[in-house]
């Protein structure tokens, strides 16, 4: 049986909530609403994220819905406590968790640094959320002075290592992150550990290429899992790859910015014309949403608007627009936010202006993946039958 689209395009737009929660309370972001807050706080110039259907999942000041929307609209909200990368990213493959990813916004406890100091024979410095390009220009000195590698975190379940190259050779670094990663277990077991090396002189230190991120192994039986089973071929561009620990991947690409990412999603599609494309834009929160800069998150709004004709779906193609949780640049928090996410689905064989209403998790739309490609997922519902031309008569 032909499957309903040769491809499918899934761009993440990492932490674009679009209000908060019934819950949210309960997570400190009453509140919090990362679109609507900044579409409040500044004019959003967005005419082709409104054209497919986004002022049409709710009111956005200044951004009007469109009376006949080219894409099928509606939200998701998410079914798993928690409100974290690795969280969304899981949800939306078919894996809810009873219990969220630990998180530390005062530092991890000495039972885990202790434990770790002992095993590589060295003290941290550090210890507490921060970015990490201001980490390393905070610390850095110290660090090569005294060998110690920075040990931080943020508002997503990580445990972050940086160290200078020249002080603690790469392979040196993921030594140390496979240490942490066996003692982060338990109730302190983070979603993701990851070597953040860095180079360069003080002053100008630059973060490294040779990132590598260790992950919690996702449970078995997940969307990729389950295109690996019908040999789907998966691209994945951005940081996706290091989430699933590159399960049923089979190209993968970084990046260092959504700039990148946009054009890499775009070789992407140049050189794999079927299966999925699974892509994550992380500067929204990692860049602007933890700085609370507005403006910063404004424009890369703006940015992905003005880059989302050049997409150009061939007839076969279903694109799928999302996010993996809030992180509202306009309140006191610099975490993420309990928010639901958008949905913005469109292709040519796509039925615009269909509602796809509220969505009771983030796995319904790895359920339609799924179903596209003739599998299923442990959760989630399928809207697939739902914006196909051919399932309507006009």
């Amino acid at each position: 049986m032909r499957q309903p689209f040769e491809r499918v395009v899934w761009i993440v737009l990492d932490s674009v909530g679009i209000g908060a929660m019934p819950d949210a309370a309960a997570y400190g972001d009453e509140g919090s609403d990362t679109l609507g807050n900044i579409a409040r706080r500044r004019q959003l110039d967005l005419p082709n994220l409104r054209r497919l259907g986004l002022a049409n999942i709710r009111p956005l000041e200044g951004l009007p819905p469109v009376e006949h929307p080219s894409g099928a609209y509606g939200k998701c909200a998410l079914a798993s406590p928690g409100k974290d990368t690795t969280t969304g990213h899981w949800e939306m493959a078919g894996i809810l968790l009873e219990k969220p990813f630990p998180v530390y916004p005062r530092g991890f406890p000495r039972e885990v640094i202790d434990p770790f100091e002992a095993k590589i024979g060295r003290k941290v410095l550090g210890n507490k959320p921060a970015s990490g390009t201001e980490i390393i220009q905070e610390l850095g000195i110290e660090h090569i002075r005294t060998g110690k590698p920075i040990v931080y975190t943020s508002a997503d379940s990580v445990f972050q290592i940086a160290a200078h190259e020249s002080i603690i050779p790469v392979d040196e670094l993921y030594r140390i992150c496979e240490i942490a990663r066996d003692i982060l277990r338990g109730p302190h077991e983070v979603g993701r550990v990851i070597a953040r090396p860095f180079e360069g002189e003080p002053g100008s230190f630059v973060r490294a290429a040779s990132r590598k991120d260790y992950a919690v192994p996702p449970p078995k039986g997940m969307l990729l899992d389950q295109l690996a089973g019908r040999r789907v071929p998966v691209w994945s561009v951005g940081k996706i790859a290091d989430i699933f620990l590159g399960r049923g991947i089979g190209r993968s690409v970084k990046t260092k910015s959504n700039d990148d990412g946009m054009r890499k999603t775009l070789e992407a599609m140049r050189d794999q014309p079927n299966g999925l494309i699974f892509v994550n834009l992380v500067d929204f929160d990692q860049q602007f949403g933890y700085r609370n800069d507005v403006e910063g998150y404004a424009g890369a709004l703006e940015a992905v608007d003005r880059w989302l004709p050049s997409l150009e779906p061939k007839d076969s193609d279903l694109v799928v627009l999302t996010a993996d949780h809030g992180c509202d640049p306009t309140t006191p928090s610099t975490d993420h936010s309990r928010e639901y996410t958008p949905l913005l689905v469109y292709g040519p064989r796509v039925v615009g202006g269909i509602n796809l209403g509220t969505r009771s998790t983030l796995a319904d739309i790895g359920q339609s993946v799924a179903a596209n490609f003739g599998t299923t997922i442990p959760a989630g519902t399928s809207f697939l039958d739902g914006v196909r031309k051919e399932y309507h008569h006009f």
